[in-house]
Parts: C-alpha cells; structure tokens; sequence
C-alpha cells in the first residue's frame, strides 16, 4: 500500500521537474563570444534510383540469346562443333570455383526444374549431403521422356549431346557426385548413339574421367536406356529400374537425396535442366534470369504439335504469350486463330485451355497454375474445330490405364474406370449424372498415389468437364435421342 502511494507523487514531482527544465529560456550569449562561422551548405540528401519497371511483355528471343544452337542438327553435332559453339570452354574454370559456388550461381539464377514440376534447381541440387558418410554419391539423367507431345530432350541428345555431357560433369561437381547414369528411353536409338559417341569423345578428350578437365575432380558418366515404360520417367521409378528391378515408384521419406541409387545419395533430373547448366555459369545468372517474368526465368524449349501450319521445337523466353508463340515459330493455327478449338499447353497431363483463355495467357509455371492447368514439358497441344474434345480425352485416359504400373489401388482401378466411361461418353451412351460421377473419380484418383500418375491421368478429364461440360451434355443428349428413335 505503501509503494502504491508513493510512486503517483514521485511521478508527479518528475514531470513537473521535467516540464521546469524544458521550459526555461536559453542564457544570453556572452558578449565576448567570437562570430559565428558561416553555415556549412548541407548536400541534398541522395535519393534511391527510381524502381526499375516490370516488364510486360516478353518473347521474340534474339538469336545471340539463344542457348541450342544446333537443335535443328544444322551443324556437326560431336566434339569439334560443340567446342567451336562454346561447349567446354573453360569448364575447369567453373569446376575449380567449388561446388556451393555453382549451387548458389544456379540458385541466383532462378531456374525451375524443366522436366515437368518445376521445382527450384538450385535448391534441388543443395539438397545432396555435402560431407559424405562413407557412401558415394550419384546423378541420374532423366532421358525418358515418354509424355506424349514432348519432344524437347530427344533433339538435345541427338543433336547437341555435348551440352547434355558437359551439364552431368557441372551438375555432379555441385553435388559432389562420383558417378553420373543417363536414363535414355529404349525407343530413342539414334539418340542413344549419339550420347554414347559424345561421352567417348569427352572421355579422350580428357573432359571426364579421373581428374576430369584437369580439375582434380572424378566423374564417370554411363548411359542405361529402358523399355519403354512411361512410369519410369517418375524418379523413384528410375531408380528402381537403373538397380534392374520392376520400375514402380517407391514410398517417399526417405527421398532420394538421402537414399537414391543403391542406396546412396542421388539427384535425378532433366535433360534440358542439366544442359542449360553450363551457359548459364558462363554468362552469369542475372543474363539468365532477365529472361521471363519474375519466379519464372529463362529461356525454355517449347513443342508445338496438333493442328497448326509448321509444327516445331523452338527455344523461346519464358512468359512468352501463347498465341505468340504459335503465330510466330507456327504459322498459326491451321485454318486461322478462329478455328482454334483448345490448347493442352505442358503436355498430355495437364488440363486442356478453351480459346477463351488461350487468347492471352503467358506460358510460364504460374500464369498457366492461375488458370488451373500447367506448363509441365512445354508440349503445346493444338486442337482446331475439327478434334472431337471428348474423343481426344479419351484417348488420353487409355494411355494413362495401359501406363499404370498397378502398385496404387486409386490409379490401377480409377484409371480403367476413367477410360470405361470416357468410352461411353464418345457414343453418348451415358447419363448426365456419370459426368458428376466422372469428376468425383478424377478427386479419388488425384492426390491418392504414391507417384503423379494418377494426377495426371485425373487432370485431363477434369479439363474436358472443366471447360467443354456443355458438349458431353449435348452429346448424351443426342445418344438418348438416337435410342428413342431407334425404338
């Protein structure tokens, strides 16, 4: 009680102390106080530079840019050619300069993971132990590319196999690696040939092997090439598949960054990812990462295939308009832009666009996540108005049955389920409600399953019914009418 009292007075006396103190005039000058100087001219405080403006617009990839340069197989693809397009210039430079300086470079650059997920290459590559425990580490190349409409890393492997070779050693330096295995898909023969021939080359060149580049780094590099299998291009699938057994995905934790390839530490990724690699260390990560819209930098491999006046591979700057695109590295759409029915912008497992959205959309990873499809490959699909929407997606969902390695219950029954209906569905031969139905089945499969399979046999159908929902209706429509009046 005491203490309560007193502290209300002792604050009292302190303020009005303070208040006397703050309020008393200034002495008088003396009078034998010399002149002021003059007052100093105080400098204008400096003012930040003005925020460089985003960009918005992109596209129209000058030449001098351009990171293949051969990958329409125009000049010699082996070790001479490379060499005199830049290919292992200097790349003991790059080695020397350690590992986390080429992970951060790779960081700094912004590249995304080009196989489909899209996920942070630099920080995917960080991800490898960087003291070992006794076990080697590995890198797995995948050559694989099964997803229909791609077309990107056979031209690459055939056609400039040394960026793909140079790209493993980078790679493998940044992860500490020992060994590299490119996984090469069994019907890509010419392009296994050619890999072969580019890692014989490099091997008498001195570029790999014991104290590869003269950096005092081993790195041997092997190609494996599979059967076919679209499921092995899912790394664990891959891994289980390089160690000789049936390619089923396996259950992550742990991933393979901890426990890979024979039970090692290993990282598997693109072709097109590794090969970018090297240029990008050489020309600087800010050259690479002014390309594109921000979160999506670089220059990409884009395929378009389907219904347009020259179907091609082409490398472009990410975030370049879709409908720019294909007019220009194209010819358009065959028949007009008019004629444009809908676009499946990454590849057969992403979600098809109706025209509507297509007029404008950029093709980078998060402009096409915002109107809920993907880049994925970058395997531009072009339907006209003479593709039958429902009978394309059909097809799809057959593809994705006979691939199904059967391990996950959701993807070996939800995908057999998918393409009955979808049957059905092409006739007419259904109920409205199965549409609903349908959907349902697509939720069930979708993030149910050890691998992304199953999402990508669930994400075209629901596309169809997304944005072509009116035409399934009129065409069970029509069916029952066709019934009745056969009766």
């Amino acid at each position: 009680m005491l203490r309560s009292s007193v502290a209300p007075l002792a604050a009292g006396l302190r303020s009005g102390v303070l208040r006397a103190f703050s309020t008393a005039p200034s002495p008088p000058a003396a009078a034998s106080a010399a002149p002021a100087a003059p007052a100093t001219p105080v400098a204008p405080a400096a003012t930040a530079p003005p925020p460089v403006p985003e960009r918005t617009s992109f596209g129209g990839l000058r030449d001098e840019d351009r990171i293949f340069t051969n990958i329409y197989g125009r000049h010699d693809p082996f070790i001479k050619g490379a060499e005199k397009r830049g290919d292992w210039h200097r790349t003991k430079d790059i080695m020397v300069k350690g590992a986390d300086w080429i992970v951060d470079q790779m960081k700094k650059s912004g590249l995304r993971g080009r196989g489909g997920a899209g996920f942070p290459s630099g920080m995917k590559w960080s991800f490898m132990p960087k003291v070992s425990d006794g076990r080697p580490s590995y890198l797995v190349v995948n050559g694989d590319e099964s997803e229909p409409g791609t077309c990107k890393d056979r031209e690459i492997m055939r056609h400039e196999p040394h960026k793909l070779v140079e790209g493993c050693l980078i790679a493998g330096t940044a992860m500490r690696a020992r060994a590299g295995y490119i996984y090469i898909r069994g019907e890509f023969v010419a392009e296994r040939k050619a890999v072969e021939r580019a890692i014989d080359e490099a091997y008498k060149a001195g570029y790999l092997g014991k104290n590869a580049c003269g950096s005092g780094v081993d790195f041997d590099l092997y190609v494996h090439y599979g059967a076919g299998a679209y499921i092995c291009g899912e790394e664990t699938a891959m891994i289980e598949s390089l160690e000789g057994k049936q390619g089923k995905p396996r259950l992550k934790p742990p991933f393979p960054a901890a426990v890979g390839l024979y039970g090692c530490p290993t990282t598997v990724t693109n072709v097109e990812t590794l090969s970018v690699a090297p240029t990008i260390l050489r020309r600087g990560p800010e050259w690479f990462s002014s390309f594109g819209r921000k979160g999506n930098a670089g220059t990409k491999l884009f395929c378009i295939s389907g219904h347009v006046n020259r179907p091609c591979t082409v490398e472009e700057e990410m975030s370049i308009p879709l409908r720019q695109l294909i007019d220009t590295h194209c010819g358009g759409v065959r028949g007009g832009w008019d004629n444009l029915l809908a676009i499946i912008p990454g590849g057969s497992s992403v979600p098809l666009l109706p025209r509507k959205i297509c007029d404008d959309v950029l093709m980078d990873f998060d402009a096409l996540k915002a109107v809920q499809s993907g880049l994925g490959t970058a395997a531009v699909i072009v339907m006209d108005k003479t593709t039958d929407p429902i009978d394309a997606i059909a097809r799809l969902s057959y593809f994705y049955k006979h691939e199904s390695c059967g391990q996950c219950t959701p993807c070996r029954e939800g995908t057999g389920w998918l393409y009955d209906i979808m049957t059905r569905m092409t006739k007419g031969d259904a109920h409205l409600e199965e549409i609903d139905m349908l959907w349902e089945i697509t939720k069930q499969i979708e993030g149910h399953t050890i691998c992304a399979l199953g999402d990508a046999a669930a994400w075209p159908v629901q596309g169809l019914i997304r944005h072509f929902r009116h035409e399934m209706e009129a065409r069970i429509n029509q069916g029952k009418q066709a019934a009745i009046g056969a009766h």
